[in-house]
């Protein structure tokens, strides 16, 4: 991340009071019941498989393939975070977010930092984890969904881990967003999506209209 941008999120982060580091899991964790560890989505078959929603203070992911769900899924989480009074932020490497599309999906803008690192996934990785450090956030969100795998592959598996370590313990939910699974932690899930079925109209190519998608979700734990 060049310095101008560093020091821009750097201001931002100051100005909503998010500028402390998490440096300890304690004092959050004492007395939490296990219910309020798990972050819910929002989505109904997705929190029933994960038993109320993504455990906080881990790193999960959401993958699948070009019009799976996955945007959907993710800001359903977002749009569950904010009904809660939580912020959300999200990195997103491609610049593919549209607020319009997130709002209009339940996504509270004014509770979102939206981080913008248009194709260079090294200072996407190094502002991911100064979001992570400077806690306050109920979800984060790492979006790679158009980033080529290949590229990501060339990522060193000790980046994750220290992601993942970042928040350990924390009241965070952090969550990686790609075509293939990436990374998660020990307590953290992969919400795989399939291709989508789509729910059309009409008699023919030309004048058929899609209505919608169903979403195949399937839930698979760090031990599987």
């Amino acid at each position: 991340m060049g310095h101008a941008a560093r020091a821009e999120l750097e201001s931002l982060l100051r100005a909503r009071k998010l500028d402390v580091t998490l440096t300890t899991s304690a004092p959050w964790m004492a007395g939490v019941q296990e219910e309020e560890v798990r972050a819910p989505t929002g989505i109904v078959a997705i929190d029933s498989a994960l038993g109320g929603g993504l455990r906080r203070g881990h790193l999960s992911e959401i993958a699948g393939p070009r019009s799976s769900g996955r945007t959907t899924v993710l800001c359903h989480a977002m749009a569950a975070a904010g009904a809660r009074g939580e912020l959300a932020a999200m990195v997103d490497v491609t610049d593919r977010f549209d607020p319009v599309s997130a709002e209009a999906a339940g996504v509270d803008l004014s509770a979102l930092l939206w981080v913008r690192e248009i194709g260079d996934l090294g200072r996407a990785l190094k502002a991911i984890h100064l979001v992570l450090q400077a806690g306050g956030f109920g979800m984060v969100a790492l979006d790679l969904a158009d980033v080529p795998p290949r590229v990501i592959r060339q990522v060193p598996y000790t980046t994750w881990i220290r992601l993942a370590r970042t928040i350990e313990g924390s009241p965070t939910v952090a969550v990686i967003v790609g075509a293939e699974r990436t990374a998660r932690s020990p307590g953290g899930v992969t919400i795989s999506l399939d291709r989508s079925s789509g729910r059309w109209s009409g008699g023919s190519d030309r004048s058929r209209l899609l209505h919608g998608i169903e979403l195949q979700p399937r839930v698979v734990a760090a031990h599987g």
